[in-house]
């Protein structure tokens, strides 16, 4: 079995399981002295049975089995003394190979198997951190948190908001409906549409967030009983899985895009989405337009490239091709991956891939090489000068 098999089937079978990229702090990348790998707080069970208290610090020792048969004697870690109030998990030994600044980037799954006894897996190409969020439901945004069904909503409108829409439907809704729905939800529950204006990174992950928890209650109301009935044979079981895991996985990245156009709408920007370009090529957005860009006429210091990836550890080398026009200028990648490494982003500033994340996604990144990334905010501001 590979890696992603492993960690699949150590997630259907654990106690609790949790998963985050690794960020340039946890891998040494940054050069800091907090070792070990960041937890949040939210998913604290993973690691004790009750939550650190701040002004003391608490620590135990678990086994961690890892591939290719490594284990390591490691250490939970709760800082609460001082300033700090912080989770890690700790003491991985010499020679550890998956703290390393390559990896920064790469999806973390930890997966709790006893009180003493955990697995836990590091994947490093896009296609199996896709996979691996497919199979279990998991968007990039809904990383750093517990895998499992979302816990109950705290905000009552739009718990009820979400109830009224999956009762008014008996099969799934297209994915543009379902992603105007959840912006909807997000609008009415917050009373406050302006955000998406004030606040257009925040705004981005509170939409993508929502959508998760609609997509989620959606399956659960619709496959759920379909599921308890029982299947007569192996093709029926299989049937109603592939198609459940096929949805999850034509919706990511679909969505990403029609959130990003949203938000470019409400800021006023004009483009066009999916423009054909040279060789038939469709990028994601390019600004003005289309038509803005097949007029030769047209500056082209005044064109924008856009693409949107919900992950780009391997894939951003992909839009190299795309827009010829704009070859030896700045291209735009916009994404969801929390880190990436000091040689990918060098690599990116070689081949002039700028890459554009939302705000709070900036501390995953080295912070030596922060500046060069955009966040959405910057990113509008600067398309929308361009025309002015």
């Amino acid at each position: 079995m590979s890696a992603l098999d492993d960690a699949l089937a150590a997630v259907l079978n654990s106690r609790l399981s949790y998963c985050k990229f690794l960020s340039a702090n946890d891998t040494g990348e940054n050069g800091s002295h907090q070792a070990g790998i960041y937890i949040a707080k939210n998913a604290w069970p993973i690691l004790f049975d009750a939550p650190g208290e701040r002004g003391s610090n608490k620590s135990r020792r678990v086994r961690i089995t890892w591939p290719d048969d490594l284990a390591t004697d490691s250490r939970f870690i709760y800082y609460g003394s001082g300033s700090r109030d912080e989770y890690r998990v700790t003491s991985f030994g010499r020679n550890f190979p998956w703290l390393r600044p390559r990896h920064t980037g790469s999806l973390f799954i930890l997966v709790k198997n006893d009180d003493d006894a955990y697995s836990a897996f590091a994947l490093d190409s896009d296609e199996e951190m896709d996979r691996f969020m497919e199979a279990t439901g998991v968007g990039p945004a809904e990383t750093n948190s517990l895998i499992g069904p979302p816990s109950p909503d705290s905000l009552i409108i739009e718990a009820d908001a979400i109830r009224e829409y999956v009762s008014s439907h008996d099969s799934f809704p297209s994915t543009a409906e379902m992603a105007r729905a959840s912006r909807g939800i997000w609008n009415l529950s917050h009373r406050d549409a302006g955000d998406s204006k004030t606040k257009p990174d925040a705004t981005l992950l509170r939409w993508i967030d929502t959508e998760y928890r609609l997509f989620r209650s959606l399956e659960i109301a619709l496959y759920l009983p379909r599921a308890r009935e029982g299947f007569e044979n192996m093709d029926e079981f299989l049937n109603l899985a592939n198609t459940a895991l096929n949805r999850r996985k034509s919706r990511a990245g679909a969505s990403f895009e029609l959130h990003l156009a949203a938000l470019f709408s409400a800021n006023e920007l004009s483009f066009t989405s999916q423009a054909r370009t040279e060789g038939n090529r469709r990028p994601d957005f390019i600004f003005p337009s289309e038509d803005a860009y097949r007029d030769p006429s047209f500056p082209v210091e005044k064109l924008v490239m856009l693409a949107a990836k919900t992950t780009c550890k391997d894939r951003w080398r992909q839009i190299l091709t795309e827009a010829g026009r704009l070859d030896g200028r700045i291209k735009y990648l916009c994404t969801l991956q929390q880190g990436v490494s000091r040689d990918q982003l060098d690599e990116m500033e070689e081949e002039r891939v700028r890459l554009v994340v939302p705000k709070e996604y900036l501390s995953s990144f080295p912070a030596d090489r922060r500046q060069r990334i955009w966040t959405l905010e910057r990113f509008i501001a600067f398309a929308g000068s361009l025309n002015d």
